[in-house]
Parts: C-alpha cells; sequence; structure tokens
C-alpha cells in the first residue's frame, strides 16, 4: 500500500510534462517548496484537472517516487478565483509567486514565506488596498523574513514618514501588515527604494515584474 504525505500550501509555478502530465511547484508549511507531478491532470475530467492550477491553496495528498512526488488528490480552500476578474490584479500576484519561487528551497522551513504569501494575495482582492503599496510592502517584508533587509538607504533624503513605514512593516506581523494607507509621496518613495533593492538582491529577470511595468 503506497502511503501518502499531507502538506499544506499553496501552487507557485506549473508547467507541462509529456502530452497529459503537469508537473506543479508548491510552497508548503510542512516542507518548504516542492515540485510534484499530477498525472494525467490534463486530461479532461480529470480529478486534478482544476485542482493544479496557479494559486490554488490548500492540502495535497502525496506519494514519493523514485526521483519525485506526485499528487494523489487535493483538497483546494482557496482558488484565488478574484484573479480570474481583474487582470491587473493577477499579474501582481503572478509577481509574488515569482518572487517567492527566487527565495524559497526545496526542504528549507518556508512557513513565514507561505504567510506572507497568502495574506499579499488577499491584500490583492481588497479595493481599499492600492497594489502598488501592497506590491512594496511585499517586497520589503520578503527581505525582512530572508534577512536580508538593509534599511532605508543612503542615495537621498527620505520623509520622515517613509521612514516610519519602512520600519512599521520591518516590524509588524504578517496578519497586520495590510492595514495602512500612505500618501503619494511616501509611496513614490517605496517604489523607489523597492527598486534599489531589487537591483541588489536579485540577479535574474522576473518576467512577471516586466509585465507589471508594461501596464502601469
Amino acid at each position: 500500500m503506497v502511503e501518502l504525505t499531507t502538506v499544506n500550501g499553496i501552487i507557485i509555478k506549473r508547467s507541462p510534462v509529456g502530452e497529459y502530465d503537469w508537473v506543479v511547484t508548491i510552497l508548503t508549511s510542512e516542507r518548504g517548496k516542492i515540485s510534484a507531478f499530477a498525472k494525467g491532470s490534463r486530461r479532461p475530467g480529470n480529478p486534478l484537472s482544476g485542482e493544479v492550477e496557479p494559486f490554488s491553496f490548500g492540502e495535497f495528498k502525496l506519494y514519493e517516487g523514485r526521483t519525485s512526488y506526485n499528487i494523489q488528490e487535493a483538497n483546494i480552500r482557496n482558488y484565488f478565483e478574484y484573479f480570474r476578474q481583474d487582470f491587473n490584479a493577477s499579474l501582481y500576484g503572478m509577481y509574488f509567486m515569482e518572487l517567492a519561487d527566487y527565495y524559497t528551497r526545496e526542504n528549507n522551513d518556508e512557513r513565514e514565506v507561505l504567510k506572507l504569501l497568502y495574506q499579499s494575495l488577499r491584500a490583492l482582492e481588497s479595493d481599499k488596498l492600492d497594489n502598488r503599496l501592497v506590491k512594496c510592502v511585499y517586497e520589503i517584508k520578503a527581505l525582512v523574513v530572508n534577512g536580508e533587509f538593509p534599511g532605508i538607504p543612503t542615495d537621498r533624503d527620505y520623509v520622515q514618514s517613509t521612514a516610519y513605514t519602512l520600519e512599521y512593516i520591518r516590524n509588524t506581523n504578517v496578519e497586520k501588515l495590510f492595514s495602512f494607507a500612505v500618501t503619494d509621496e511616501v509611496l513614490h518613495e517605496l517604489e523607489h527604494i523597492c527598486d534599489i533593492y531589487r537591483k541588489r538582491f536579485i540577479d535574474r529577470k522576473l518576467n512577471s515584474l516586466e509585465m507589471i511595468n508594461m501596464i502601469t
């Protein structure tokens, strides 16, 4: 009898394999980032066909093959269907997942990154928050979680509210992170700071970010 392993997480990436399969990347609370095959999931009517899409968050039951995990079944608790209706928000969501994929590693403890990703995707669904601010908060907090936050840059003088906002993001729990708004001036400074951080810490092109830049 095959022994199943249960993990909880979100699908952050998938790619086609062969004629009928998907291979997905799942960011999990139990085993960090893992790759798993969803065999036959590209066939119409397959039980996994609607369960292994990007943004799907829930419980996945896996069995271990000789070289990889395989998904036996999935219980999806949140499909983030909002992103099917809002193209712009979906681009930000795709960027968040691409950045999570960049930062995380297999078999690491990635619970804080998973929590940050989930709460950030939820924030994109809110009509009370500017997507650009959500993006800045996500990028800055991701650096904090990964132990790379360098503090406020010294390239120029920033308004006091910007420095306060950075400290708030650094010190606040993820669950309470998306509970504020900023002025246009502070948002522009945060975007400038994030550009500096990105050039310092990200060493490859992020396709989803380029798409965001095309629409903003």
